[in-house]
């Protein structure tokens, strides 16, 4: 059964799985960024929000806002490579430069910095529009 599905799905599609893969990293280091926030502001869990500290509140909101939109990410990125496995790929690793650069600027302190990371929507919208193009593409056999 194995084999069959490899069969099925294009040879390009491992690259794919590559931009899923390198998004768990990203997520990983945006917790990490949390947790040494959290020891370094004195934010303790449960807590999500500090009112106390700006600096920990633009840190943990890197981390909250990616993770919202993740699942989004992930269902289009697999949707969308079945037939576009490499168009996906460029997408999938600029919408996560795109929440690098977004992290960096907001990991600042300064929320008007992470406006650059807006790149990731470049990425994120191919995706959105090659997803629909597939449902048609399947309505429509």
């Amino acid at each position: 059964m194995y084999m069959q599905v490899l069969e099925l799905l294009p040879p390009a599609y491992g690259y794919v799985v590559l931009v899923a893969v390198a998004s768990i990293f990203l997520i990983q280091w945006m917790g990490y960024k949390v947790m040494q926030a959290r020891k370094k502001y004195d934010v303790k869990y449960p807590t999500m929000y500090s009112k106390d500290s700006n600096m920990f509140n633009c840190i943990q909101r890197v981390h909250q806002n990616t993770l919202e939109g993740y699942p989004i990410f992930l269902m289009l990125l697999g949707f969308a490579g079945l037939f576009y496995p490499i168009v996906c790929t460029i997408c999938g690793v600029l919408w996560i430069v795109g929440k690098v650069i977004y992290a960096n600027g907001y990991y600042t302190g300064d929320p008007e910095k992470r406006r650059p990371g807006a790149l990731s929507y470049l990425g994120l919208l191919p995706l959105l529009a090659m997803s629909v193009m597939v449902a048609i593409q399947l309505i429509s056999k």
